[in-house]
């Protein structure tokens, strides 16, 4: 694999794109999962499967990268990527002036699973078999690690674009989904088995990682309740360029209670 500027030398994305992806300025979002780009010679529609607000990501001009989608037969042929957010020359990233922050919520799923196969989780240690999308009652989770002897641990991803004054939030929105999946991780930890959050923050500025309380209280309250109680949450930072995606680190969590919780 070719170096990338945005990589270090002789280091590719763990995530690569499927082929080349292409850059449009942003027009508008309609109904959240499409959004128009302007790609200088058209207009194009690609699709966002991205339910959060996508706050401070939705500025018109704003850069855009957008992927081929496998499916050939898809109707709207491309998928949203990465927002840049930083400065620009028209509607170009200027290059070592900003970051592009990924907004495909699909990436921490398969992040997860790439970094899992490549031995870059330090909590999945001792575990060598990872199945996705697992039911468990009546919830469906990311996904459930098995290794010998060893407890079954269940894993729910969640992609991190929101930062304030260098803290890394979750979530963007008010989120009863989100809030569901904390209190399954909690009933898995009281039943014997391990639990925890996997964060994917893909974007360059989250120094650490704690609940929004500012966007949804009870989410915060929840974070904080699973936590004491013994669901590990884990937040990694990624890298995004036009390439693909890079698992850069784990970056703390915050224990205390943050943005006012």
């Amino acid at each position: 694999m070719k170096d990338s500027p945005a990589f270090p030398s002789g280091e590719g994305p763990l995530l690569p794109f499927e082929g080349p992806c292409i850059a449009g300025a942003f027009v508008k979002r309609v109904k959240r999962f499409s959004v128009a780009l302007e790609t200088g010679a058209e207009t194009i529609w690609v699709h966002s499967n991205n339910s959060g607000s996508m706050l401070g990501l939705t500025r018109p001009g704003s850069p855009v990268l957008a992927s081929r989608a496998a499916n050939p037969k898809r109707k709207l042929h491309y998928t949203q990527e990465a927002v840049w957010l930083g400065e620009t020359e028209g509607a170009r990233p200027v290059e070592g002036r900003g970051f592009w922050t990924g907004v495909n919520t699909s990436v921490p799923n398969r992040m997860l699973e790439a970094a899992f196969h490549a031995g870059r989780l330090p909590f999945a240690q001792g575990y060598n078999r990872i199945a996705r999308e697992v039911k468990r009652g009546a919830s469906r989770l990311d996904a459930c690690l098995a290794g010998p002897e060893l407890p079954p641990l269940w894993v729910e991803c969640k992609n991190v674009t929101m930062v304030e004054d260098g803290v890394a939030c979750f979530p963007d929105a008010a989120s009863e989904r989100g809030r569901k999946h904390l209190l399954e991780l909690m009933d898995i930890v009281r039943q014997g088995e391990r639990a925890c959050m996997f964060y994917l923050v893909q974007r360059a500025d989250g120094a650490c990682f704690g609940p929004a309380d500012c966007i949804d209280p009870e989410y915060a309250r929840l974070f904080y309740e699973a936590l004491a109680q013994g669901v590990e949450m884990h937040a990694w930072r990624a890298r995004v360029c036009p390439e693909g995606v890079l698992l850069q680190g784990e970056i703390p969590v915050l224990e205390a209670p943050c943005l006012g919780v």
